[in-house]
């Protein structure tokens, strides 16, 4: 699982911000048009229809009365906004031009039949949106002339159009504002990332919302104050290395001078040692900083820090990996992972595995090994696992822990785990 955050690439994460963004929008869409349709419009049909009721049984109650006087009759038509006759012909509306079947029409069916006590015809003419009602009135059928829009509202799917558009409209201003945002924060991850590894982004400036140009201004103070620590790090040793030089070459100067015995080569072989030591100090202190990345053929480095040990150590694996990273902090990680195993083992094998998202290093060995509860003490600097490891073996202990930073410093890690020919297996991956 050390690489599962490679899996969320910069579009899988805009994807799902939009995703984030739409889902609740559509969600909310959807409940307030099943809401306002199934209540509401529902609710205000009703009450049209009960009214246009009312009006259709005064008329009803009008014709009942057979008193077909012409001012009353146009009385009648003016206070309730409507043209009506007593005395329609027999014949039904036959018409083709007419619809007798519209939105709502069901409901106000059910309320004029309820209000009037019998059957009522109903047809709409499209062609002037006038409806058209005929019930019967003793030996006479009435029929009634109204607006469409005083019966039900006939325009309510507009309002629905209205505001999906404007909903979509919202969405296209939220997916802007978010494509900006999320840009900002894959810049800073960018930048990041590449502080992380060691290398600087020029172009990089703090953009978006103030949350973020807060956290890359914290970023990029970060990344000077460590820069800074650095190089004090660095220069302190090495001026302590430098200092420290003058004296042993001046000893090995002297005990050049000096007939060879016993003693001075021992003496000799310990100069050499702490040389080695001063060289090796130095190294973890400035972490290959000279070193600019650029893309290579992993395999090929490999099999040539390999080739330095001796023909004796074999690599297995594809025989061309490209990646991108520092070729010289690569291999002076290989090559002490491989000097790590030939301490302490007789048999040593490299396996190259080139996977989707890393390539992976194993170095295997049929030594003693390292006790799992022991192997991340093993990173640490200066460390000797005494009881996995004996006293007299040379070095400093900083070689696990110089490969471990190269690895991380270029995404990738390195574990320890069981070999397969009885001893350590060191893996060191690193990302395409």
């Amino acid at each position: 699982m050390m690489f599962r955050l490679r899996d969320i690439t910069p579009r899988g994460l805009y994807a799902r911000s939009m995703l984030m963004v739409i889902t609740p929008v559509v969600l909310i869409l959807s409940l307030m048009t099943w809401y306002y349709y199934d209540s509401h419009i529902a609710e205000v049909n009703r009450k049209l229809a009960q009214s246009i009721a009312r009006d259709a049984s005064l008329i009803q109650a009008y014709c009942d009365r057979r008193e077909d006087s012409p001012s009353v009759h146009r009385t009648i038509d003016e206070r309730l906004d409507l043209t009506f006759t007593c005395r329609s012909p027999e014949q039904a509306l036959a018409s083709s031009s007419y619809l007798d079947r519209f939105a709502y029409s069901s409901t106000l069916d059910s309320e004029l039949e309820t209000r009037l006590g019998g059957p009522v015809e109903t047809a709409l003419n499209p062609r002037d949106s006038m409806l058209h009602l005929r019930f019967a009135s003793g030996p006479r059928t009435v029929e009634i002339i109204v607006e469409r829009k005083r019966v039900f509202v006939a325009n309510a799917h507009i309002f629905i159009v209205w505001v999906i558009l404007f909903s979509l409209f919202m969405i296209a201003l939220a997916i802007a504002f978010l494509n900006q945002q999320v840009r900002s924060i894959l810049r800073l991850s960018k930048a990041a990332r590449a502080f992380g590894r060691g290398r600087d982004a020029p172009d990089f400036r703090p953009s978006g919302a103030n949350e973020v140009r807060e956290a890359a201004r914290a970023v990029i103070d970060m990344k000077n104050r460590l820069t800074a620590f650095t190089e004090q790090r660095t220069a302190m040793l090495a001026g302590v290395s430098h200092d420290l030089r003058t004296p042993l070459t001046r000893l090995k100067l002297a005990l050049a001078m000096m007939e060879e015995t016993d003693d001075i080569r021992a003496a000799r072989s310990d100069l050499d040692d702490m040389s080695m030591m001063l060289d090796e100090y130095l190294t973890f202190a400035r972490g290959e900083e000279g070193d600019e990345a650029s893309d290579l053929d992993l395999s090929e480095l490999v099999r040539e820090a390999a080739a330095g040990f001796g023909p004796h150590i074999i690599v297995k694996g594809p025989e061309e990996i490209a990646v991108n990273g520092r070729p010289l902090a690569i291999k002076r990680a290989v090559s002490n992972l491989i000097s790590n195993a030939m301490k302490f083992a007789t048999d040593v094998q490299i396996t190259l595995v080139d996977g989707p998202h890393a390539a992976d290093i194993h170095v295997d060995d049929n030594g003693p090994g390292i006790p799992p509860e022991r192997r991340e003490d093993a990173f640490r600097p200066f460390m000797r696992l005494d009881e996995a490891r004996t006293q007299n073996t040379p070095g400093t202990g900083l070689g696990l822990t110089l490969a471990r930073d190269t690895a991380r410093a270029h995404g990738g890690d390195l574990r320890l785990s069981d070999s397969p020919l009885g001893g350590l297996r060191a893996s060191l991956r690193l990302p395409h």
